[in-house]
């Protein structure tokens, strides 16, 4: 494909329904993939989001849909990076433009966005256990459709799938999965003898064979050992040519590797496997950002990426210049204190950059661990770590870290344990949406006993709070938001702080603002917004703290204003205000003060700039000054 991005469509407009694709010839197939990557590269340029995971797969949508029939047949994506091409062909062309943006077209599969889209993702490793469900209830329903689950190779690391394949081979049920492997490499004389040899050994006349072999050898003196060792010799064959016995050994028919570049074999493979009984995984080699030079070159980069210049994939420059991202802060900041600390291990569940470790593990490769899609995992395994005297920092965006609850509680906390958390992406993340918006991490961390939770106002006060977490001997966790700072002055040497102790910044006697972690500045701005325009002194606390609570100056400022706007970008439900309003119940200090809160709502919130979204709702100082202003009516 010509990387001049010349966006004359000529085949793709007349795709209204995926319908269409199934009927086109192999040369019109292989004309569309052009067309569809000329159309994901120039959107996402504009929009940002997952281009080289979604250029990766777009021949293996076209394969599928000219194989299956989406409506009826279930086609269950991972995770949702790779499904771009599956939007554009199944009904959004005409508003794939508005991809991420608010109000537009999600980024994920998403139901109530189209019929076509048969399960809600944004984590990874569900689709398998999601898709064998949906076959279980097509067979208790007697309905004869199809259910596809097509994973990537990255979400494979995840438990979840082999609970999934596990439970699919056990049942027997008849089920395909799609393992889109991107990072696998396989030479091609191996490659054709595997293939060769993989849909020989799959294909339903040779499964009628064994077993029509497997009964007359039974019939002969010693026919059982004669059986065990065909099935041994045919496996030993398999395996020395293929990596298919890892899914063989789950009870899966085996099928690949394939060319998952190649329309016409892969359409050739499904078409087979489709008469198939059982559950079957096909194996598809593909090259993510397939198609565009900068994405193949750089697909880490490219994976998940802003706005950027097409022709070269330089990335814009957008927001304030020269200041660093909380994610930056963290990193340099652990990278600080390991100098000093050799105990200090750091750990990642497959995001070192996404999260700031990558010069971590280039200054510290012996203290740092990658453990894959495994959340779970990585807590337990931090667990173990701290149990021995080391100080894991466990450093997982705040809605993946939902996954590892039941290992905070019962292998961190229970135990005591000294594991750092470090919840990058608290808050609003923004164009991701509500699968990746970190809305929940206050509540479900600080009910918890033995765990400390806090929250920094600025870039400045996390490297202090990290410097807090590592020097302590007990759980603790820090949530910080995606994006820039507030250009407060960092610290070569950052100073821990008070446990449990807040600060006020701003003394007022007409109101006072409680708020925590991102939302201070903006608390602050309000409160001298209103200064000047209506001279109203207002009063403005940082909390730091949720977990525990800073009760005593939060009872002092109870004592000294009758009227306490309470704010945090978490929900409300169980959030920083609850805690509020359970201390100020628990000593009998609400009968005189009138309180508003300012938080998330009771309900998930869509994608759409973090900027945008926190006007909507009111979180941004311009929200905050009319809740004060609400209050003080």
């Amino acid at each position: 494909m010509s990387q001049s991005l010349d966006c004359r469509l000529c085949l793709l407009p007349e795709v209204k329904t995926p319908g269409i694709v199934a009927n086109m010839s192999l040369d019109e197939l292989r004309g569309l993939a052009d067309e569809v990557r000329q159309l994901i590269i120039s959107t996402v340029s504009m929009n940002g989001g997952h281009l080289a995971p979604s250029l990766g797969v777009v021949e293996l949508t076209l394969a599928l849909l000219k194989a299956f029939h989406p409506k009826d047949d279930k086609i269950i994506w991972d995770v949702g990076h790779q499904a771009y091409a599956y939007k554009i062909l199944t009904g959004r062309l005409e508003t794939f433009h508005t991809l991420r943006t608010y109000g537009g077209v999600s980024g994920f599969p998403r139901p109530a966005e189209s019929p076509y889209d048969h399960f809600g993702v944004g984590h990874s490793s569900t689709s398998i256990s999601a898709a064998l469900g949906m076959a279980m209830a097509r067979d208790l329903n007697n309905e004869d459709n199809h259910v596809v689950a097509v994973i990537g190779d990255g979400s494979m690391t995840g438990g979840l799938a082999y609970e999934g394949l596990n439970q699919a081979g056990g049942e027997g049920r008849k089920l395909l999965v799609v393992l889109n492997d991107n990072e696998m490499s396989i030479s091609p004389n191996v490659g054709a003898l595997s293939l060769f040899l993989s849909r020989k050994l799959s294909n339903r006349w040779f499964l009628r064979f064994k077993k029509d072999m497997e009964s007359r050898l039974k019939q002969f003196p010693f026919g059982d050992d004669l059986v065990t060792y065909a099935k041994r010799t045919e496996e030993s064959v398999k395996n020395f040519f293929t990596p298919g016995m890892l899914f063989e050994a789950f009870r899966f028919n085996y099928v690949g590797p394939i060319d998952g570049h190649n329309i016409e074999q892969m359409v050739e493979v499904f078409e087979q496997v489709k008469e198939l009984d059982g559950p079957v995984l096909v194996h598809a080699l593909t090259t993510k950002g397939k198609g565009y030079t900068p994405a193949e070159s750089n697909p880490t980069y490219f994976h998940g990426v802003g706005s950027f210049e097409p022709e070269t994939g330089a990335a814009e420059k957008l927001g304030p210049g020269g200041l660093p991202s909380y994610t930056k802060v963290f990193g340099d900041t652990l990278c600080t204190l390991a100098k000093e600390n050799k105990k200090i291990v750091a750990i990642t569940a497959a995001m070192p950059e996404g999260t700031g470790l990558a010069c971590f593990a280039k200054n510290y490769p012996e203290q740092f661990v990658d453990v894959g899609i495994c959340e779970q995992h990585a807590v337990t395994f931090a667990a173990g770590l701290a149990s021995q005297g080391f100080v894991p920092v466990v450093a997982i965006y705040s809605t993946f870290l939902q996954r590892s609850y039941d290992q905070i509680v019962h292998d961190v906390c229970l135990q005591n344990l000294h594991v750092v958390l470090c919840l990058d992406r608290g808050g609003l993340v923004g164009e991701d949406g509500a699968t990746h918006h970190g809305a929940f991490d206050l509540s479900y961390l600080r009910h918890i006993p033995n765990i400390t939770v806090m929250a920094p106002k600025d870039e400045a006060e996390l490297q202090s709070m990290l410097t807090t977490a590592v020097s302590m001997n007990s759980p603790v966790a820090i949530r910080y938001p995606r994006g820039v700072g507030v250009g407060a002055t960092l610290s070569a040497t950052p100073k821990t702080i008070t446990i449990g102790e807040g600060e006020l910044l701003r003394d007022g006697a007409d109101a006072a603002v409680i708020a925590i972690g991102s939302r201070v500045h903006p608390a602050l701005v309000a409160a001298e917004e209103l200064k000047k325009e209506k001279g109203v002194d207002i009063a403005v606390f940082n909390t730091r703290f949720v977990k525990p609570l800073p009760e005593a100056q939060i009872l002092e400022l109870a004592k000294t204003h009758d009227k306490l706007i309470l704010v945090e970008e978490n929900t409300k439900v169980g959030g920083l205000s609850s805690a509020v309003l359970e201390c100020l119940a628990d000593h009998d200090a609400l009968h005189n003060v009138r309180i508003c809160r300012v938080g998330l709502p009771d309900q998930f919130v869509e994608h759409g700039p973090q900027r945008l979204l926190r006007s909507n709702l009111g979180l941004d100082s311009n929200g905050i000054k009319k809740a004060i202003e609400s209050l003080l009516a």
